[in-house]
């Protein structure tokens, strides 16, 4: 008899091998971190003696499931902003949050979370994707589960990094740190093609291939992010990719939902691997992946949750459940991915697709012990019918849940028994979280109360402030922009003609202007776009000579977003549109410069021309001398004061609504 250290029999030992073997009243001994025999419980018991025997009866012996896509310490900002679109929740919320919260003490507590609630939905390994990844990977270790765990690498300033070669840097470490960790794979993990550049992927896949480690990445998550690709690369992702020698390392690309078969080959013939999320991808209407496609095609598909801001939950058994239905109905077919396949996206090939194939997720011998316990007989999963010898995945799949999950263990250490978390304290964790909440709900709370704060939040923008005086008429008599610009005093220095496509939105206490500068060209093209935003206050800081105001943009800033994004992030009280077709000068007049323009409104249309003299300034004296200077113009056109229009457009008797 040879000695081990633990002994598991049960109902049934569902091998999840590749000749799927369900052994009937099996067992499978344990020695160390390693499975030593799997088989009947008559045959284990009459080679094998251990002094922790588990009873199982009436419950399956499975191998521990395998989360291929997460971010572990986002358990901490579960719920912060549902129901929006990927961009405005990641962009508006998530990241911003992110800056001003994300710590290493952060991380360790919201992987921990994440452990506990991984552990009792019977996960034992999972592939992370965030940042402080060596913290993350601290507290993986400690609780005891295997990770496959990748730095997070982005073009912008992270709450780790201050820049692209501080994480890269950062990176390096991590991995030389933890590789060779017998629970710990470090990975590097470019967060997507849309925040990181081709030479950033170039680089960071020479790093992964370096070290052999493998390389995390959400690919073609989006539509809206294959139409970017194709519009600034002229390409779709995957072959984009292709070119920027990402695939030269070990790829594991999360999501995949707007790919087509010639991607999907792409992936095949390098290698790479697929992470499925279909709560993540449903919740954010990102569409259905192509799951039934991509197995068509032989590619090695893993499931995973996503985090729990984007899920919000880590179950594993609901994730399995809604990967078979989903495909059913993408293929409009209900035999596409039957409830073994779905099983084994969850076990075994889960564990191909974060290369650990050889390591975790089936239960043979020479692999480590990963293994789950679940209650066979829930009143939810009865009754039970013998007559299809695949029934028993059908039962898991479509009927078992995650309370069902009574044992855990990983690398031959137990976990959880009797669902009683051995390696953690959840009643502290909590604790700890709800502190946490509390800080980031007093946060967030105050931005939504300041629409400069919440325009400073989102970032990635070159934003200033500026003060101009200026005046505004009716032009009757259109010769006398003529006259100004033959004044003997006026240099022109610049022409330029635009159609303007102003949207307001109106808060209380202040207005965002997003407006869209068509530059129109003298055969009537459109060479260029831009777009800006403005914020102002409707109130004016000072009135001179009763025609010239000073006003205050108390910010204005390229806009690097979609009037949609700034629309259903800031959420105005009102919204009000204008259109105008606009002649700018930019002049010198006494050596001061000056923009003249001369507008037509066009929508809301108004039957007058208007010109506008203005100027920027920067202190009291310098405003004071401008207003001098722009009333003088004034006088020289003999605009009559009854023209004189202090109030923007917007507030225009015609055009307020």
């Amino acid at each position: 008899m040879k000695q081990v250290d633990t002994i598991i029999q049960g109902d049934a030992v569902i091998t999840m091998n590749k000749q799927f073997d369900v052994i009937v009243d099996g067992a499978v001994a344990v020695k160390d971190a390693d499975i030593i025999a799997v088989g009947t419980r008559d045959e284990i018991l009459a080679h094998y003696e251990a002094d922790n025997i588990v009873d199982c009866a009436g419950q399956y012996i499975l191998p521990g499931l395998v989360n291929t896509h997460t971010h572990v310490p986002m358990t901490l900002l579960r719920g912060l902003a549902d129901d929006l679109r990927l961009d405005v929740w990641l962009m508006g919320y998530i990241m911003p949050t992110e800056r001003e919260f994300v710590t290493p003490e952060f991380c360790r507590l919201g992987t921990k979370i994440a452990c506990a609630e991984m552990i009792r939905s019977g996960i034992t390994s999972f592939a992370d994707m965030y940042y402080y990844e060596a913290d993350v990977a601290a507290a993986t270790a400690e609780v005891g589960m295997r990770g496959v765990l990748g730095e997070t690498i982005l073009k912008f300033p992270a709450p780790d990094a201050e820049s692209y070669d501080q994480s890269l840097a950062y990176t390096r470490r991590f991995i030389e740190e933890w590789r060779g960790h017998s629970l710990i794979t470090p990975a590097i993990a470019p967060h997507a093609p849309y925040t990181v550049t081709d030479e950033m992927l170039e680089q960071c896949a020479r790093l992964a291939a370096e070290f052999d480690v493998p390389l995390l990445i959400h690919i073609s998550e989006t539509a809206l992010e294959v139409e970017d690709n194709i519009r600034i690369y002229g390409n779709r992702v995957i072959p984009r990719m292709q070119n920027a020698r990402l695939f030269d390392a070990r790829v594991l690309a999360a999501h995949c939902v707007h790919i087509d078969r010639s991607e999907m080959r792409m992936i095949r013939h390098h290698g790479a691997t697929v992470a499925h999320c279909p709560s993540s991808n449903l919740k954010v209407a990102a569409g259905i992946a192509p799951i039934a496609e991509m197995l068509e095609e032989k590619l090695i598909v893993g499931i995973g949750t996503d985090g729990t801001s984007s899920n919000n939950a880590l179950d594993m058994f609901e994730e399995v459940r809604l990967a078979a239905i989903l495909a059913k109905t993408k293929a409009n077919d209900p035999t596409a991915v039957p409830a073994k396949q779905a099983l084994l996206m969850a076990t075994r090939q889960g564990a191909e697709a974060m290369y650990l194939g050889d390591v975790t997720g089936s239960l043979e011998v020479g692999k480590r012990a990963d293994i789950i316990v679940m209650d066979a007989h829930p009143v939810h999963n009865m009754p039970q019918f013998e007559r299809d010898p695949d029934g028993i995945y059908a039962r898991i799949v479509y009927a078992a849940k995650s309370t069902d999950v009574v044992h855990v263990m990983c690398n031959g250490q137990w976990l959880m028994l009797n669902r009683e978390l051995l390696t953690l304290n959840e009643t502290e964790l909590l604790a700890q979280a709800a502190d946490y909440a509390r800080q980031i709900d007093s946060f967030l709370i105050e931005r939504e109360g300041d629409i400069l704060s919440k325009l400073l939040a989102i970032g990635g923008i070159e934003q200033g402030e500026s003060y101009e005086v200026q005046a505004k008429a009716v032009l009757r008599d259109e010769a006398a922009i003529d006259r100004l610009l033959n004044h003997p005093d006026v240099e022109i220095v610049k022409h330029i003609h635009y159609q303007q496509y102003d949207t307001y939105f109106l808060f209380d206490e202040a207005r965002l202007r997003y407006r869209e500068d068509e530059s129109i060209d003298a055969g009537l093209e459109v060479p260029q776009v831009r777009s800006r935003l403005t914020l102002t206050t409707p109130a004016k800081e000072h009135v001179f000579h009763s025609a010239v105001v000073l006003s205050h943009s108390r910010f204005i800033a390229d806009a690097d977003r979609s009037l949609r994004f700034y629309r259903e992030y800031f959420q105005p009280k009102a919204e009000r549109n204008l259109e105008k077709d606009r002649l700018r000068w930019h002049i010198r007049y006494k050596g001061v410069l000056m923009y003249v323009n001369y507008d037509r409104v066009i929508d809301p249309e108004l039957p007058e021309p208007f010109i506008e003299i203005k100027s920027r300034t920067w202190s009291e004296a310098d405003s004071e001398k401008k207003a001098d200077l722009i009333q003088e113009l004034l006088d020289y056109l003999a605009i009559p004061a009854d023209d004189i229009v202090p109030a923007d457009y917007l507030e225009m008797e015609g055009l307020a609504k």
